[in-house]
């Protein structure tokens, strides 16, 4: 059998588009405008800088002749499906997005939408947690999404409200010990 008639590589199907993750029965994706910005910011370095640098090592590549058994031919060719990959993923987020800036609840007690919460659980473990956006939410730098079990525990709380987490361990009572937002960026 002909070259011409096989598969470049074997994954080569993996360039079908990931689903999104699921958003919650509403359908919003709030993201705060840092978020909004750091995921922009990233779709376009992708699209100017990443994609141009290997498309020109694909073509460099292609020009030396035998594509089977190139390296640089083969591994710029996945390179590219990934990023194309990332760039309808992250144009597909950007678009369903919904702004939200946490700064016009500054000063107010009760938690909503980008609020960073203090709150003390029943074994007198005190944990700070900043409620953000599906897209944005790093849970290694303290940061939930706004869909996940604790933060909808918190939502439309107060300070010193007691409430009850359910966790994988059962259930536990949790108080609000502190909230706050973020400063309204000053208008120059």
């Amino acid at each position: 059998m002909s070259k011409a008639f096989t598969r470049e590589s074997e994954d080569a199907g993996d360039d079908e588009d990931v689903p999104l993750p699921p958003l919650p029965g509403n359908g919003k994706n709030y993201i705060t405008p840092a978020g909004y910005a750091r995921l922009r910011a990233e779709l376009l370095d992708l699209i100017d800088n990443e994609r141009p640098r290997v498309v020109e090592v694909v073509h460099w590549a292609a020009s030396n002749g035998d594509r089977s058994e190139n390296g640089d031919y083969l591994y710029g060719k996945k390179r590219l499906r990934e990023i194309d990959r990332r760039i309808r993923f992250l144009t597909k987020r950007l678009e369903i997005a919904e702004v939200t800036d946490p700064a016009v609840h500054h000063g107010n007690d009760q938690i909503f939408f980008g609020a960073t919460v203090t709150y003390v659980d029943e074994l007198d473990v005190q944990r700070v947690v900043t409620i953000l956006g599906i897209d944005e939410a790093d849970s290694a730098r303290g940061e939930v999404t706004w869909v996940s079990p604790v933060a909808r525990t918190l939502l439309k709380a107060r300070v010193g409200d007691v409430l009850s987490l359910v966790t994988p361990a059962g259930t536990m009572e949790i108080e609000v010990l502190r909230v706050d937002y973020p400063e309204k960026a000053a208008t120059p």
